[in-house]
């Protein structure tokens, strides 16, 4: 009997695991997965409206201010009133966000290090293109992109 009747069920436990130890890898800097990553498209996408950064992370804009809330109070972004748009927000990075983004690209780096150490640089390598490729195909991208 087979099973793994289901093979995006490999997907999910895969994937969960590798969150399980990214998530134990950005406790020391006081960060979740979904915090890192916040963090990280601010850098990359520069000051932008809270209703943008939900559009790019595909989520409502209510779990957009969830998130938000919680890096505002740390300190790790500002907002300020969108002068365009009298509802809207604009989100920027702080100096403490700022200064967090080495510390967040070195956890990457080392989860990089820790999939390919798991089944070969060669292997790990095509597995993440191929992710890539279905993260596309279903309509994702990199924020800011």
């Amino acid at each position: 009997m087979n099973t793994h009747r289901h093979l995006f069920h490999l997907l999910l436990h895969s994937a969960d695991m590798m969150d399980a130890e990214l998530t134990r890898r950005l406790k020391p800097l006081g960060l979740g997965p979904r915090q890192a990553l916040m963090i990280d498209g601010l850098a990359h996408m520069g000051e932008v409206s809270q209703a943008r950064l939900a559009r790019a992370f595909k989520v409502t804009q209510a779990s957009m201010s969830t998130m938000t809330t919680r890096l505002i109070a740390g300190g790790y972004i500002a907002r300020r009133p969108d002068p365009e748009d009298t509802r809207g927000n604009l989100l920027s990075l702080t100096d403490k966000g700022r200064g967090l983004l080495a510390e967040i690209d070195a956890v990457w780096t080392s989860m990089d290090a820790y999939g390919a150490e798991a089944l070969g640089a060669d292997r790990f390598k095509a597995l993440t293109q191929e992710a890539g490729a279905l993260r596309d195909a279903l309509g994702g991208t990199r924020p800011g992109d």
